[in-house]
């Protein structure tokens, strides 16, 4: 009887982190289709030079704050509308990266991220630890990194850049680990819509792999001249 049982456990996870990953692509695509048009048809020229880098970065920060906090209470529409357009909208802003690194560099730190994230994903599915400890830990430490990198901003230190970079890079891979481990404990949880928690898992993985690639990216990524 328990083995049916863990047949059945092995067999809903499975299930859930597969629609969650496939959102997750969608997700990933939309950016890389979104970055690659607005740097080709030079939109990304007017956008990110003016007013209007700000706003979008503005929206972007809104919306992952109304998708976190209101979370419970939204549909599963209006969840998948915020996740979506998010993505787009990230796509807009990451469209410089075209113009600041070498179409081989993009590929590369791309295809490192794919198989870091894989294996960090791989290690958070698997793992036995008791990962909620480590959540509050991984989110003082962001929010510490995010000050100083807009101190820093107006202070212009490269041996800060580096280091801000090396350290963020290791909070999204614990996020990883951590979020993988969450979302696959959360499947078995009936108080959350299915839809919901797909979109949800896409998002967080999403987020944790996008800051990996930005990190690498800026660490080995070689620039134009």
């Amino acid at each position: 009887m328990d083995e049916i049982q863990d047949e059945q456990y092995v067999e809903e996870t499975n299930n859930t982190l597969i629609k969650v990953f496939f959102r997750m692509f969608l997700g990933l695509l939309a950016t890389g289709i979104s970055a690659y048009y607005t740097y080709k048809s030079g939109l990304y020229i007017t956008i990110l030079s003016g007013v209007s880098y700000a706003v979008i970065a503005i929206l972007e920060i809104a919306i992952v704050l109304i998708f976190s906090w209101m979370f419970r209470k939204l549909s599963p529409i209006a969840v998948t509308v915020l996740f979506y357009l998010y993505s787009f909208i990230n796509g807009v802003t990451l469209s410089v990266i075209f113009a600041v690194f070498d179409m081989a560099t993009i590929f590369y730190a791309f295809f490192t991220t794919s198989l870091l994230f894989a294996g960090l994903s791989a290690y958070g599915y698997v793992t036995k630890k008791d990962m909620s400890r480590f959540g509050s830990i991984f989110t003082v430490t962001l929010i510490v990194g995010l000050i100083v990198s807009i101190i820093n901003l107006f202070i212009g230190n490269s041996v800060i850049d580096i280091a801000l970079d090396w350290v963020m890079l290791f909070v999204f891979c614990g996020l990883t680990i951590y979020d993988m481990n969450k979302i696959k404990n959360m499947g078995q949880e009936i108080e959350y819509d299915s839809e919901k928690l797909y979109v949800y898992g896409a998002m967080e993985l999403y987020l944790d792999f996008i800051n990996i690639f930005i990190r690498l990216l800026s660490i080995m990524g070689r620039r134009r001249d």
